[in-house]
């Protein structure tokens, strides 16, 4: 007689389901919707994570410019413009014209491997800045991922690349190849800051300061704010705070370094 006390064996309840937040947009809507509804589109990113369309619009961006560019000035161009600079800087301008010719000569060799290197440079720029955006977020105890931090900073990042491509490469077309300063344009033809209407010889230190308060700049630095925010479920302060602290480390700060050892405005 079996006993009566035994306990019976009973099958181990199921385990939980795990239920996957789905996206409400698809990745080709998410980047018309970071124009006009920047909010809603973050509220999606959180619930998935993308950045492959929106990373390869980027490269095209900086793609098309920087060898828009260059073919529009060509290396005669370029060769006369980098002379000019070594005339003008103190350090480079007691060197003999041959000895200049040859720094000319090795920019120009640089160059070219580095128009070439364009689309990986700014893949690992986007990934750099995708980890930076997410171990900011954790000092402040946000509760994004990786993932997050990269959508933030390749959506933040998009809306002023396209706009301001788009201006420069209109320009770029329309505009004589005489007419265009190379220096001064190395962060784009189109530059949304008082410091375009600095002369040339105008300190270089001063015009890069004002140069960094950019329209096109603080379009992204208030998307990534509020990506920042809606992604990680941090307060408004919070983000800002990880914004300007990391734009000031990683923009501000080596642009002033550049500025004071080479002389120009960066």
């Amino acid at each position: 007689m079996e006993n009566e006390n035994q306990t019976e064996w009973t099958a181990p309840p199921p385990p939980e389901k795990i239920t996957m937040e789905q996206a409400e947009m698809s990745e080709a809507a998410t980047l018309g919707n970071i124009f006009f509804e920047p909010g809603r589109t973050f509220e999606d990113l959180r619930r998935k994570p993308r950045f492959v369309l929106a990373t390869l619009l980027i490269v095209i961006c900086a793609t098309v410019l920087t060898f828009g560019m260059y073919y529009k000035v060509g290396d005669e161009g370029m060769r006369r413009a980098m002379m000019d600079e070594f005339n003008k800087n103190q350090q480079t301008a007691s060197m003999s014209t041959e000895q200049k010719n040859d720094m000319v000569e090795m920019q120009l060799n640089i160059g070219t491997y580095t128009r070439y290197a364009v689309p990986v440079i700014v893949i690992i720029f986007l990934f750099l800045g995708g980890l930076f955006y997410f171990l900011g977020s954790k000092a402040f105890g946000g509760s994004g991922g990786f993932l997050h931090g990269l959508s933030v900073w390749v959506y933040s990042s998009l809306p002023p690349a396209l706009v301001s491509t788009v201006a420069n490469v209109i320009v770029l077309i329309f505009k004589s190849a005489d007419e265009i300063d190379i220096i001064k344009s190395q962060r784009g033809l189109i530059q949304a800051n008082l410091g375009m209407l600095f002369p040339s010889d105008s300190n270089a230190l001063l015009v890069t300061i004002i140069s960094f308060f950019d329209l096109f700049a603080i379009w992204g630095w208030i998307l990534a704010a509020i990506g920042l925010r809606i992604t990680n479920k941090i307060s408004s302060g919070s983000a800002w705070a990880i914004v300007i602290i990391l734009t000031v480390l990683l923009n501000f700060a080596p642009r002033l370094i550049g500025a004071i050892f080479s002389g120009n405005p960066s």
